[in-house]
């Protein structure tokens, strides 16, 4: 792993150790030392098993790795035997869709026990479970948060949802939303709203609090689909912004998150003109991801792409989003069709095998580490989710 990546994951273990124990995160300086070389050992032990496991590996063990259908939340047999199927094959994670606490927690054990690896289980819960999970606790939508809340309840938040996640069997939060929005933009009240620190601070203290509780939240839609009024389940956006708008602006959240030693970003089906000639949608150019994003903003954790399903996508396959700088290939309209894709770009040499290795080998040295999450207990809801929702909305 490249020193650069060393030095993230490392800075991201800090801040998991950090938000563990709270916010502000104030020790005693003779336990840093101590901490820094638990972390620093941690991480080459992760490192180290998931070089073996990724050595072990045949192509399409690690082309399935890569892939992360979405299944709606339902414990019927047909779910339960293609949720198993998948597992089976290797298959890399699942996205939950809509449904139940229960149904989702039955796909999600039901998964964890046929795996091979621990797979990632992700849900969107930009705003909590409730988004997606109709019994789970409720809480605003980012637009409607008050303006009165700051850094340390969001972090709270966060460690609530992440508490809720856990016991579910849920890993992932496909949130939170940093997208800088205005008034026309499509992401509407799932933004923070329109000023790029607001939207930093919020997004990065409820991500540290997902963190903390032991679930890897994702940062999207990078570049930024504040300012872009198509859906990208309908159709491919575009950013027309200038390159000053877009450096202090949309970036400026995602700036901050990579600074942070944060883990994962998911990029959108949006093109950005000024940046991109081509105009291929970020989650398959090499332009903004591997330039932008790994380049300019330094971040070298998870890179996810956005839905493939969606239309803005349309023409695109998971080799492609894997040569442009992708980790995780996420809703493949065809998830056995894309698996084939992947090897036999491998087969002809137009995806290069030592790229999908490194590709996978990042995908496991971050579930080695959220093997080590912290135990939480208690049931999904709880009084504190509701007294949280009630600080949250608060005027």
């Amino acid at each position: 792993m490249k020193p650069l990546i060393l030095h993230q994951a490392i800075a991201a273990l800090l801040t998991l150790a950090v938000a563990s124990c709270g916010f502000s995160g104030h020790h005693r300086e003779e336990n840093g030392d101590t901490a820094q070389v638990e972390i620093m050992d941690l991480t080459a032990e992760a490192m180290q098993w998931a070089d073996s496991v990724t050595m072990r590996m045949d192509t399409a063990r690690l082309g399935a790795q890569v892939l992360m259908p979405a299944l709606y939340a339902s414990d019927d047999p047909w779910t339960v035997a293609l949720l198993q199927r998948y597992a089976r094959e290797g298959i890399g994670g699942i996205i939950l869709l809509k449904g139940t606490v229960e149904e989702a927690r039955t796909l999600a054990d039901s998964m964890r026990r046929v795996s091979a690896v621990d797979p990632f289980v992700a849900i969107d819960a930009e705003w909590g479970l409730n988004m997606r999970l109709a019994d789970a606790p409720k809480f605003p939508a980012n637009g409607r948060l008050s303006p009165k809340v700051q850094d340390q309840l969001m972090y709270d938040y966060g460690r609530e949802v992440a508490r809720e996640c856990r016991q579910i069997g849920i890993n992932m939060v496909l949130g939170p939303v940093l997208d800088v929005t205005r008034r026309d933009s499509y992401v509407g009240i799932r933004s923070f709203g329109g000023d790029p620190r607001r939207v930093s601070e919020l997004g990065l203290a409820y991500g540290k609090g997902l963190s903390g509780g032991g679930v890897m939240p994702v940062a999207k839609h990078f570049p930024g689909h504040g300012t872009v009024r198509t859906d990208s389940h309908k159709g491919k956006g575009v950013i027309d912004g200038s390159l000053q708008r877009l450096d202090t602006v949309d970036l400026v959240p995602f700036r901050a998150w990579s600074a942070a030693g944060m883990p994962a970003v998911m990029v959108g089906h949006l093109t950005v003109p000024a940046i991109d000639s081509k105009m291929l949608p970020a989650a398959v150019s090499s332009t903004i991801i591997s330039d932008l994003l790994r380049g300019d903003l330094r971040f070298s954790g998870l890179v996810l792409t956005d839905a493939m399903n969606m239309l803005g996508a349309e023409g695109y396959t998971a080799a492609d989003a894997l040569r442009a700088g992708s980790n995780l290939i996420l809703a493949p309209a065809d998830t056995h069709g894309e698996l084939a894709g992947i090897t036999e770009s491998v087969r002809q040499g137009t995806l290069p095998l030592d790229t999908l290795r490194q590709r996978v080998r990042l995908i496991l040295f971050h579930k080695y580490l959220l093997r080590r999450a912290p135990d939480i207990p208690e049931s999904v809801s709880t009084p504190q989710a509701d007294s949280l929702a009630r600080k949250l909305s608060e005027l």
